[in-house]
């Protein structure tokens, strides 16, 4: 297992270790003690499993009070992951870093406190499997929009599908990040 620090402060790619042979593959998801090593050491919660159709876009979604850590992964399908940095005090507030992750290169996404998340579907569906350091409180979720320009995200989709909450979602400007982080 190999960790890659990304150039947003606190953003890790993991990269498990795949047992390939005839059979198929075997990879452990999560280990506690060995993710202790790459530096990602809180309690998780709460795993969820999603799945969604190609061009769909979930985003960009965060939870205050508390926060939560999440590392993402994709069990079948492929997505673009994204994580925009909203910690006002941080070089990189307002940047985004973007990743593939799929069920060929087995990647997996430890995004911390801090951070908006969403991905994108860029397969003709995908099943993506999340752990958080705390359990998901609907009252504290906020979510700012998917295209909102002062972030400008590069989304490699055309007319995305986007659930009615998400199209609700606030400008990037007018949240007060201020308030958490």
């Amino acid at each position: 297992m190999s960790v890659t620090e990304l150039l947003l402060d606190g953003l890790k790619l993991v990269k498990p270790k795949v047992f390939v042979d005839t059979r198929g593959f075997f990879l452990e998801s999560y280990q506690k003690p060995f993710y202790e090593k790459l530096g990602i050491s809180m309690e998780f919660s709460q795993d969820n499993l999603v799945f969604s159709k190609e061009k769909v876009i979930r985003g960009m979604h965060l939870q205050i009070e508390p926060g939560q850590d999440k590392l993402v992964y994709v069990v079948q399908g492929e997505i673009l992951d994204v994580a925009v940095d909203i910690r006002p005090k941080s070089p990189t507030f307002g940047k985004y870093h973007a990743e593939v992750l799929n069920d060929e290169n087995h990647h997996q996404l430890f995004i911390p406190n801090g951070f908006a998340h969403g991905y994108c579907v860029l397969s003709k569906s995908a099943y993506v499997a999340y752990k958080v350091s705390n359990v998901y409180i609907p009252d504290k979720e906020i979510s700012f929009k998917y295209d909102d320009p002062s972030v400008n995200i590069e989304w490699p989709v055309t007319d995305p599908i986007i659930s009615e909450k998400d199209q609700r979602s606030l400008p990037f400007d007018e949240i007060d990040f201020n308030k958490w982080f």
